[in-house]
């Protein structure tokens, strides 16, 4: 299923879109996952939503990473080994693992997340 395929009814309010602060990451418990969450101004989007899980450091950690840029790929350095996740996808750019991607929108300066599935 893409984004444009999903209706109005699996979209989750998670927060104000300044309660997020900029070039920073937040985690948020949606249902039982933790998603981590953040905000980059002047990019498209300026909202990415990632898994909190690092596969490799085996923690929740990553919206505790520090942002950067890589070959102009918004990316997120796990805080445990400093592997480059990917905002956009989650892949991590130095091994074959990822951290779950999570659709985000911004709504009335709202952050909305996809329903994640099971």
């Amino acid at each position: 299923m893409t984004v444009a395929e999903r209706t109005e009814s699996t979209w989750i309010d998670i927060c104000a879109l300044d309660e997020l602060v900029p070039q920073s990451g937040v985690a948020a418990l949606v249902g039982k996952r933790q998603v981590a969450l953040f905000l980059i101004p002047h990019t498209e989007p300026s909202v990415y939503a990632i898994g909190n899980w690092d596969p490799l450091g085996q923690a929740n950690v990553l919206s505790r990473g520090i942002l950067g840029d890589l070959d102009g790929e918004p990316v997120v350095a796990s805080p445990l080994n400093k592997q480059h996740y990917r905002l956009r996808d989650g892949q991590c750019l130095e091994n074959s693992v990822s951290a779950r991607s999570y659709p985000v929108r911004v709504v009335d300066g709202r952050v909305q997340l996809a329903q994640p599935e099971a």
